[in-house]
């Protein structure tokens, strides 16, 4: 979809530029950066929201902890086939990227199509309206906070994150850290309460942990789809492979700390909301860590909605940091308009695919409640993480000559690509409509790819009308292609 004159970059853009330092995105993100970046994004509304659904579908306390932790081992699995893919294949972009150099051009523009067209815009929509809550409820308690202005204070924070990255990658980062540390704050804040109410005896939620009498099989993958929801950000730093400072050391190192981090806290978590609560009252409740609040942290049960509000808004930042790398790479394979591969000429930031994502976001926030199209989103999200792990074994097979500076283990990698072909494949049975609307979506980029990419058919009007858009937005956000190869 090359539908913007990569020659404009001489244009009025260029001039911009002048006789400023080279052009390209810098290797600015270090080993705290990077564990910052998916502790913080998996780290979110998800440890927050994702506790009445595992519960619900997995039919008790003990399953549903068992199903807690298995999420985490497989989310693990799945990073650490990311950090082989990240340290073989130097470009940013993660799935686009991985499943393009093993799958081919289709795959990866269909990952791209849908990532932009439902899933990001999905996900960070409903970060939004949890933010948006938090931060409402904490002035409105105990009456319901007006919806409209869950919306507008959503839409206000989205606004700050985008602002954010379009001045700074430094600045990016840097906030990103800050808010990780708060987050974690919150969650030792939950889980201290709660061991502690353990440790004294308090153990009658407990008692028959694993009765299974409202456990249903077709049910089980939603359980595990709303618990790979809450872990869900863990390939996140594969996106911004060309920006992490020695990536083949920093990529395993930071994915192995934050995953084993992220899945000790969320069992305890858990733990902790089962002590003080029993199962029965956690899915009766819309807000689970300020139910346990009030019961656990009476004194300080204000605090919680506000750190759970910077927690959302810590997941909403890593994902505009870093989805939009996906575009940027897509749009410099030609899989976009060339526009979106360009960044700004002085702040250094791939500015145009920033941009894209705000009014999708805003869109969709606006519509209110979408915890649903979260899962309609999640059936494309996991298929095309299994097909780039497989992508990855079939690439081993065929070049095993190319060096790999991090190896994950065959069993590991086999394990992995298995278990999510097998979630995928039984969320079809478990919820046809919405996984099946999920596959149309996916699917309308067919025709999209072959009328656009492989051998573009839009008429010579059409493409005179989008090259001087293109041209006019260029000049307009000062941006220009990069001048340096970066991988």
């Amino acid at each position: 979809m090359q539908c913007s004159d990569a020659g404009g970059t001489s244009g009025a853009a260029g001039e911009a530029k002048g006789g400023s330092e080279t052009l390209f995105l810098r290797r600015s993100v270090n080993l705290l950066a990077a564990i910052s970046f998916i502790t913080g994004t998996v780290v979110g509304s998800g440890i927050f929201i994702a506790p009445k659904g595992v519960l619900m579908n997995s039919g008790s306390v003990g399953l549903s902890l068992l199903v807690w932790a298995l999420c985490g081992v497989l989310s693990t699995f799945g990073a650490l086939c990311y950090a082989e893919l990240g340290t073989t294949f130097k470009k940013s972009g993660g799935h686009y990227t991985y499943l393009l150099e093993t799958l081919g051009p289709l795959p990866a523009f269909l990952r791209l199509w849908v990532e932009f067209i439902l899933v990001r815009p999905a996900v960070a929509s409903v970060v939004c309206l949890a933010f948006g809550r938090y931060v409402v409820e904490a002035f409105f308690s105990p009456c319901p906070a007006p919806s409209v202005l869950v919306k507008l204070i959503g839409i206000l924070g989205l606004t700050l994150v985008v602002a954010v990255n379009c001045w700074s990658v430094t600045l990016a980062s840097r906030t990103q850290i800050t808010l990780t540390f708060i987050k974690m704050f919150a969650l030792v804040l939950i889980i201290v309460p709660g061991i502690w109410a353990l440790a004294r005896g308090q153990t009658e939620n407990f008692q028959n942990a694993f009765d299974s009498g409202t456990l249903t099989l077709n049910k089980l993958p939603l359980a595990f789809y709303s618990g790979l929801y809450a872990y869900s950000g863990w390939f996140y730093l594969n996106f911004i492979t060309e920006e992490v400072i020695d990536p083949n050391r920093n990529i395993p190192l930071s994915i192995i700390v934050s995953m084993v981090t992220v899945t000790v806290c969320y069992v305890m978590v858990n733990v902790s909301y089962y002590t003080v609560m029993t199962g029965e009252e956690l899915l009766v409740s819309d807000a689970v860590a300020v139910t346990f609040a009030g019961r656990a942290l009476q004194g300080i049960a204000s605090v919680i909605p506000v750190l759970v509000a910077l927690s959302c808004l810590g997941a909403l930042h890593g994902g505009f940091f870093v989805a939009p790398r996906m575009l940027f790479v897509g749009a410099r394979e030609g899989h976009w308009p060339a526009l979106f591969s360009m960044i700004h000429v002085r702040r250094h930031t791939p500015l145009p695919a920033v941009l894209l994502l705000y009014p999708l976001v805003v869109l969709m926030v606006a519509r209110g409640e979408l915890f649903q199209l979260v899962n309609f989103a999640s059936f494309s999200r996991w298929l095309f993480i299994a097909m780039a792990t497989l992508g990855m074994l079939i690439h081993r097979y065929r070049f095993p000559q190319i060096p790999r500076p991090f190896k994950v283990p065959q069993a590991i990698a086999v394990s992995f690509t298995v278990v999510c072909f097998f979630i995928v494949g039984l969320s079809l049975y478990s919820d046809p409509w919405n996984t099946g609307g999920s596959c149309a979506i996916t699917l309308s980029g067919v025709p999209v790819y072959y009328l656009t990419v492989h051998r573009p058919r839009l008429p010579p009007s059409w493409m005179t009308a989008i090259n001087f858009c293109s041209r006019q937005l260029q000049i307009l956000m000062e941006v220009a292609q990069q001048e340096v190869k970066t991988y």
